[in-house]
């Protein structure tokens, strides 16, 4: 879950969770008094101050995938679709007295754990869950499904085991392959596809924007962000661009502009939807 369902409202989050823009000095009221306008945060606030807000390490936290996505088969079903990572050596966590000598004798304390748990041998493991639902059941639950801020009971929609993620290694430089990683869910593989949960549709254009910020234009080249498998696309130039391509520039054809400008259309449409509560008191 998370603490808000409108992406409009990410840079107020972000403004409530730093620290003081005065002093410098991380202070508890200014995310509190943001979030008490924001009655969908408790649910993640209660998680937050229960017994699994402080891991232990990275080895004993579960994952989330937070979002709804969609699931399609080559028939063409659909299916809303909710990932999770489980630990299979457990859930370990801290209180704050734990927390507070852990973390002052050695602030890097998760880093090293996974490192040395690596090193050792002990491979972390975390097996991945799917949870789906038919899209014609969304109207159905008490709750909205797409919204964010809630989670799906298990007990409804239960836990299905579809794989398994190990660690056997650790990275050989910091930088090239965590530094420059960049986490995008605007891209997805084939089979994987988004929903209509309004904070994801603003995160598939945000974050992409960020990562080109971040990275420059052709972050998508760098090893670590690359594709494993083959692949073609039309990308040319820009900055820091490595990629070689010997073929002649491919601009788009006529057939390909009226999809363009469809496309255009969809994102605009999107966003207009999105944020057109927000932008009508503007209007004169």
């Amino acid at each position: 879950m998370f603490f808000i369902r409108d992406g409009i409202q990410f840079p107020d989050v972000v403004h409530a969770l730093k620290p003081n823009p005065k002093t410098n000095i991380q202070e508890y009221w200014r995310i509190l008094d943001y979030m008490s306008h924001l009655p969908e945060s408790l649910l993640t606030w209660c998680w937050m101050f229960d017994d699994v807000g402080i891991p232990q390490d990275y080895r004993h936290m579960e994952g989330f995938g937070v979002h709804t996505y969609t699931l399609i088969a080559k028939s063409g079903k659909v299916l809303f679709v909710k990932f999770h990572w489980k630990p299979t050596c457990g859930i370990k966590n801290l209180t704050d007295e734990e927390a507070k000598v852990v973390g002052g004798a050695n602030h890097s304390h998760a880093t090293k754990d996974l490192h040395d748990a690596i090193a050792s041998g002990n491979y972390p493991e975390w097996k991945l869950f799917i949870q789906t639902m038919d899209p014609a059941d969304e109207d159905k639950f008490d709750f909205d499904p797409l919204d964010v801020t809630k989670i799906w009971p298990e007990d409804i929609l239960p836990l299905q085991p579809v794989g398994r993620l190990v660690l056997n290694r650790t990275i050989d430089n910091f930088f090239n392959e965590t530094e420059q990683l960049a986490f995008n869910p605007g891209l997805v593989v084939p089979g994987i596809y988004y929903s209509d949960d309004k904070l994801l549709q603003c995160r598939i254009f945000a974050y992409g924007d960020t990562q080109r910020h971040r990275l420059g234009p052709n972050y998508l080249q760098l090893p670590v962000n690359a594709p494993k498998c083959a692949h073609h696309n039309n990308h040319h130039e820009g900055f820091m661009n490595f990629m070689h391509r010997d073929e002649e520039v491919r601009l788009s054809t006529p057939l390909e502009l009226p999809l363009l400008v469809f496309l255009l259309g969809i994102k605009i449409l999107i966003w207009f939807v999105l944020f057109t509560d927000q932008l009508l008191p503007l209007k004169v």
